[in-house]
């Protein structure tokens, strides 16, 4: 093979093993459920969306949970699907921007699952977030301010996680990609 065919052949990706779940954390649009649908389906397991999986349990939306019961209910009802998400079979789990601002859920993630936090600019996510207007928290608000805000309280938090990846504004399948060789990187320390 010549240099530049092999220049021009994709990186192979290394080999993961899903022996437990993987927790996709950060800011609400930096792209979890999306790529955690696609990183699920290269790692041949079950995907999970955390609000999905909430608005099921209660049989509402998140927003109407948010206006009729609060965050607080809300919270707690995030908390006890968490629970039950992360001591079920291995998944890909895509958690609620807030999700690991409970104690118990962050400490429960760190226990069981391995913990991937997606980091964006916020300028990227402030755009993709101002193209629907399903999220709460960023009602009659400005998203960029608000998420710097949000940054301000949750990266300290977030930095619990085992992995963290930038995933820019780049395709999914980068991010998917990346997050695969972070976990697989990860995985090689934890066995030495």
């Amino acid at each position: 093979m010549t240099p530049a065919a092999a220049a021009a052949k994709p990186d192979r990706l290394p080999t993961v093993t899903v022996d437990r779940t993987i927790a996709l954390i950060g800011l609400m649009g930096v792209g979890k459920s999306t790529v955690g649908r696609r990183l699920a389906r290269r790692l041949g397991v079950p995907f999970a969306d955390g609000d999905t999986e909430i608005e099921e349990a209660a049989g509402m939306t998140v927003s109407d949970i948010f206006s009729l019961y609060g965050e607080g209910e809300f919270r707690a009802g995030e908390a006890r699907v968490m629970k039950r998400l992360v001591e079920g079979p291995p998944i890909v789990l895509a958690t609620g921007g807030g999700a690991v601002m409970n104690a118990e859920t962050r400490s429960l993630l760190k226990e069981k699952a391995l913990t991937v936090w997606m980091r964006a600019d916020l300028k990227v996510v402030a755009e993709r977030v101002r193209r629907r207007d399903t999220r709460p928290l960023l009602r009659g608000r400005d998203p960029l301010e608000t998420l710097k805000q949000m940054a301000e309280v949750r990266y300290p938090i977030y930095a619990f996680a085992d992995v963290t990846v930038e995933v820019g504004a780049g395709a999914h399948a980068q991010a998917v990609d990346a997050i695969i060789r972070a976990i697989a990187e990860h995985q090689r320390g934890a066995s030495t």
